[in-house]
């Protein structure tokens, strides 16, 4: 039995790209565009009011805005992923993006496959970050630095560095599981601990942090799949 197509919020002010968008999305079985906004406040009305499973949004909305729209969202359905789709790159409104509890971030005019590929991924558990995008991140938080002795490291197990590792390579529960040989149910375990320990609430900022703060051996970040 095929599984139910992913329902989407489209959230974007451009009504034309907006519309292009729809329609190319519907062309996939697996997603359904069941609602479309084209500023905040419109959005987060249709948070509240429809069963969704993710929101692919627009940084420059009119109004509320993209950045306190995507807080906002997190905030009153924190399951419900955001993937951001943009034009913007600097890694000022990348980082405030994270901040906000984006899970993903992809350019306005990549490849439509990369897109839907986007989609399923974040709407999945995973991180999703353009290739500029990550390289802007990377770039910021090798420069910021991180000693800091009122914020310590983090004491994590091998283990956790393992999930963390691969977590932050954008994996899935189920995949890190495959990976590892281990049960979905001990991934879950692990992350719940991970989470707990950074003192963050989802997996995307316990990625960036791991970044920030080195957290992870660099043994473990250039570990293949086999």
């Amino acid at each position: 039995m095929a599984s139910p197509p992913l329902k989407i919020l489209l959230v974007e002010d451009d009504e034309l790209f907006r519309l292009g968008l729809r329609v190319r999305l519907d062309r996939e079985p697996n997603l359904e565009v069941v609602a479309e906004a084209e500023d905040g406040e419109t959005a987060l009305d249709l948070v509240k009011s429809q069963a969704l499973d993710i929101v692919v949004l627009d940084i420059g909305l009119s109004g509320l805005g993209g950045i306190e729209t995507c807080r906002q969202i997190r905030q009153c359905v924190p399951t419900l992923p955001v993937l951001v789709l943009t034009s913007h790159t600097q890694k000022a409104i990348v980082n405030r993006m994270i901040e906000a509890g984006a899970q993903g971030y992809c350019l306005k005019g990549c490849p439509s496959q990369l897109l839907i590929l986007a989609i399923q991924s974040v709407a999945a558990g995973a991180s999703w970050w353009d290739a500029t995008a990550t390289t802007e991140i990377r770039a910021a938080f090798e420069h910021q630095g991180t000693s800091d002795p009122d914020h310590p490291k983090v004491a994590l197990t091998q283990r956790e560095q393992e999930i963390l590792a691969w977590i932050a390579r954008g994996k899935t529960n189920q995949e890190i599981a495959e990976i590892l040989y281990i049960t979905p149910g001990t991934v879950r375990v692990h992350v719940h601990a991970i989470l707990q320990k950074l003192e963050v609430r989802d997996r995307t900022q316990a990625a960036i942090i791991a970044m920030q703060q080195k957290l992870i051996a660099p043994d473990e970040l250039s570990k293949s799949e086999d």
